[in-house]
């Protein structure tokens, strides 16, 4: 059997390919981070998080003051 790919071509690509997936790992990383940025996801959602801690609020204490009133 003959090899049509001298070794160090072969070496080569297998470098390349580690890179190339080390590059890859790095780049779902750094985006996980991103996307699992608790105050940069606080930030953004402020508004809507305290409008449904309002509404639980206002629906809770409607419900406990019902219970009283009878």
């Amino acid at each position: 059997m003959t090899n049509s790919f001298p070794n160090d071509d072969l070496e080569q690509r297998a470098a390349n390919q580690r890179e190339r997936l080390h590059q890859s790992v790095n780049e779902l990383r750094s985006s996980v981070r991103e996307r699992l940025d608790v105050q940069k996801a606080a930030r953004n959602y402020v508004w809507r998080a305290s409008a449904v801690a309002g509404l639980v609020a206002l629906a809770a204490g409607y419900g406990i003051a019902g219970s009283f009133a009878d």
